[in-house]
């Protein structure tokens, strides 16, 4: 009997209070389940089966018990086992099992005809998106997501660069965290934390860099937290724009002007260096030195940063890698940082700015920097991601439990599915490269296609790539169909109007939209196609400590509604038929093919027979093979179905035993680390075994508030809402308790205004207006002169306003700084948009 509603919320009480657990069951002739062992205090709840699976919302990667009754989640329980969360959820996690019943779930496939979409079969939905890629050829495009999970993104990615020898690929990580790539790959040579959630656990002092975990990653803050509630002493200091919810638990609050973190980093190095604090045995050991340029291949002696800053102004950076410097030089040109020339640059008072230093000089305390879309939505994203690994690398505080540097993403797979299996425009599985010949070549032989199928030019990154949708095929827009699965950009690239919205006007210009709601984006699309959402599907995802997880289907879609990653085979099939050749391996067998163990092939393609065998651990273990080259070996697909995740390097002890990794370089943690080095690089940039230092100089945003837009808006989330609010605004719970954006406002700005708390007042940039009501000494004040407003809100597009100014290297964009005004409805609007078009 199904629960009632009253009963639902009982159980879902009772089971937040204790942690349920129970057996997982195979799911295919091929999963090779085991069961989980039980949790202590198990209630026997009747009816109710317990199946482990990853959180659906942020990139901590909680563990959750899901309760299913008559082929429905009746109840969510925080899994005890799980060592990210031991059994704790966030508010949105603990209602995560009803972002799948909201009452406009998309069931049917739908066309576009006269302007309205209509519903159509399953069969004409695959051949009208197989029909359109093929006819569209170079000038399609693939947007996938940090939601996708791993078997989604590598079917994405080996369709469109080993079958479509087409680089357009992307996924929505791109606009959060493409700078925290940027930024390991130049400092260590290769990408994603050394570090691990533990380090929360051994922390002396914890340095937010711009970011709010008490609301964005609570579960991870909660650690912390606990730890100064057992009597610990663990020092929080809060570098921000706003005095939020994580503020009124820091023991220091640093209020930052827009890019003061550039100059605040650069700060802590002239201070070790002034002070001779830094650690010098570590930097001999283990460190370089690198710019943008070297000064020495054009000025005979050390140049000051004034002369060196208009230097690379005139000649340009050399590239992602920049070039090598002495010592000697980096001190000269980071003594312009002085805690003086700071304070004016960044805002922060110097006397903060010395004990900042002095934290990091202190060799006896263990410190852990973390950071997320404050420093990696930035112009300067690559450029503040180096400078917080520096200061870590230049005190010595990196390679030890809790000391060291840990970058943290916003999607539950931005690290699994985008930056692991390499779903960008540039890049390959595995920490491969489409520019170099080794890594196609090495691609190539593992999907078994001939030389040259792997195309050597990059793809468009996000931003281009809509940006060419939205232009006129006649003015050089040269992209004329995307595919979307698993995310929302018509609300959440920057700067809607012009790189999505734009779309309207284009009759030649194609969208196919892989959804489970009704969304901005599926408003302009030519083709929708019904999505099974988590518990819905199998799937695997990576979190942000490199911890890759699995779980299995445990309820029936809604309707018609199927797996994206059976859509994009189901395309890829259709493509084979219609006589696509790069659907086809060098040996002219079809390029998914899936046998049997008496080697037939299996029809998964055609939906009755997906679930015939699990397509998840065929192509995870396809992918597998791709992940030992960068030593970000991945668990097999047997092995994670035993645990609630593993982070990688996952080691092979003995046979059939495995071993995670904890701490990437470290000796006695990683293996590939050889006896005695302590610390190593072995990806270095310089071959070395060295990690680099670099100078970066501080560096204004693109746009700057002045007279007319005299303010900086930043954007951001809110703790009851994930994303654009696609499923959370579906939780009535949720959505009762944020029901609707606002702008937040610093209350002297309100003043000097006539804005009082709830007035509904216009928000205007150079891109448009937007009408919100005033939040003054809620549960957040921004710094005078900053607005604040959350983008979760489809009523409230707050990205029709931002800015699509990106980073030189990383091409993420900056949501968080562009110039804004903030009148009374009846004023008029300070800026005439007719005048600046």
């Amino acid at each position: 009997m199904e629960l009632e509603r009253r009963d639902f919320m009982k159980l879902a009480a009772m089971t937040a209070a204790t942690g349920l657990a129970g057996s997982m069951a195979s799911r295919g002739s091929t999963a090779l389940a085991s069961s989980q062992p039980p949790l202590p205090d198990r209630p026997d709840i009747p009816g109710v089966t317990w199946e482990k699976a990853p959180c659906r919302f942020c990139g901590t990667g909680c563990h959750v018990q899901v309760g299913v009754q008559d082929d429905k989640v009746v109840a969510i329980a925080g899994d005890r086992q799980a060592d990210v969360n031991k059994g704790l959820l966030c508010v949105k996690g603990y209602h995560v099992g009803m972002i799948l019943y909201g009452q406009d779930r998309l069931t049917k496939p739908m066309a576009r005809r006269d302007g309205e979409l209509v519903e159509i079969e399953w069969d004409e939905a695959i051949d009208i998106a197989a029909k359109r890629i093929m006819a569209s050829d170079k000038k399609f495009g693939f947007y996938i997501s940090g939601q996708s999970t791993v078997p989604e993104g590598y079917a994405a990615q080996k369709l469109m660069k080993g079958g479509l020898s087409n680089n357009h690929i992307e996924a929505n990580a791109r606009l959060c965290m493409a700078s925290a790539v940027t930024g390991f790959l130049s400092t260590y040579g290769v990408d994603e934390p050394a570090s691990c959630y533990d380090d929360l656990d051994h922390c002396d002092t914890l340095i937010l860099w711009g970011n709010n975990p008490a609301e964005m990653h609570p579960i991870l803050f909660s650690r912390v937290m606990d730890r100064q509630a057992r009597g610990e002493k663990v020092t929080v200091i809060d570098i921000g724009s706003r005095h939020t919810r994580t503020t009124e638990r820091a023991d220091h609050f640093l209020p930052m002007k827009a890019h003061g973190d550039l100059a605040i980093a650069n700060c802590i190095a002239q201070q070790l260096i002034e002070q001779d604090a830094y650690d010098h045995d570590f930097v001999e050991k283990h460190c370089n030195f690198r710019a943008d340029r070297d000064p020495s291949a054009k000025f005979d002696s050390l140049i000051d940063h004034d002369t060196y800053v208009a230097y690379v102004k005139e000649e340009g950076a050399t590239g992602l890698f920049g070039q090598a410097i002495s010592f000697e030089q980096y001190k000269k040109l980071v003594s312009y940082y002085t805690p003086e020339k700071t304070q004016e640059l960044s805002g922060v008072p110097a006397e903060q700015l010395r004990m900042l230093a002095s934290v990091f000089a202190d060799k006896s305390q263990k410190i852990v920097s973390l950071w997320c879309m404050g420093m990696n939505q930035h112009t300067a994203g690559t450029a503040v991601n180096n400078l917080v690994h520096n200061v870590h690398l230049m005190s010595g505080h990196w390679g030890k439990p809790g000391d060291g540097p840990q970058s943290l993403t916003g999607q539950p797979a931005a690290c699994g599915t985008v930056r692991e299996v390499g779903t960008l425009a540039h890049a390959l599985p595995g920490g491969r490269i489409v520019a170099k010949e080794a890594h196609r070549e090495q691609a190539e032989g593992f999907w078994n296609v001939p030389k040259g199928r792997v195309n050597p030019k990059p793809g468009y990154h996000t931003v281009k790539m809509f940006e060419q949708l939205c232009t006129p095929t006649d003015q050089g827009g040269d992209i004329d169909t995307i595919w979307v699965q698993v995310t929302n950009p018509g609300q959440t690239l920057p700067n809607t109007k012009k790189l999505f919205k734009a779309k309207a006007d284009l009759k030649d210009k194609f969208l196919i939209v892989s959804e489970v709601y009704p969304t901005a984006t599926t408003e302009l699309a030519d083709l929708v196609l019904p999505a099974a959402m988590w518990v819905e599907k199998n799937g695997v995802y990576g979190n942000s400590e490199r911890r890759t997880q699995q779980w299995f289907k445990m309820v029936t879609p809604p309707g018609e509604a199927r797996d994206d990653c059976w859509q994009t085979l189901a395309v890829a099939r259709r493509l084979y038929e219609l006589g696509h050749p790069g659907l086809k391996d060098k040996d002219g067998e079809y390029l998914f093919s899936i046998k049997d163990d008496d080697g037939n092939e299996v029809p998964y393609w055609e939906w009755e027979h997906y679930y015939d065998i699990n397509v998840d651990k065929d192509l995870f273990d396809e992918y597998r093979q791709f992940t030992f080259l960068k030593h970000k070996n991945v668990a097999p697909y047997d092995e994670l179905v035993k645990h609630r995740g593993m982070r990688w390097p996952v080691i092979e002890t003995e046979p059939g035993t495995f071993k995670e990794t904890r701490w990437r370089f470290v000796e006695g943690a990683d293996v590939y680390v050889e006896k005695g080095a302590g610390i190593q690089f072995y990806h270095s940039v310089t071959k070395d075994n060295k990690a680099q230092v670099w100078f970066r100089p501080h560096q204004w945003p693109a746009e700057v508030p002045d007279d007319t837009l005299s303010l900086n808006l930043v954007t951001g989330r809110v703790i009851e809402h994930w994303h654009s609010g696609t499923m959370t605004m579906r939780v009535p719970q949720l959505r009762r308790a944020m029901p609707s954006a606002y702008v937040e406002m610093n209350p002297d700005d309100a003043r000097d205004r006539g804005i009082s708390n709830g007035d509904i007042v216009r928000v205007t940039t150079r891109r448009g207006e937007l009408e919100l009501p005033a939040w003054i000494n809620g549960r957040a004040k921004p710094l005078r002169g900053n607005v604040f407003v959350p983008f979760f809100d489809e009523a409230a597009p707050i990205n029709d306003l931002t800015l699509d100014a990106v980073d030189p290297f990383s091409k993420q964009p900056d949501y968080k700084k562009c110039a804004v005004e903030v009148t009374r409805l009846d004023q008029p609007s300070p800026y005439s948009l007719e005048d600046a078009n």
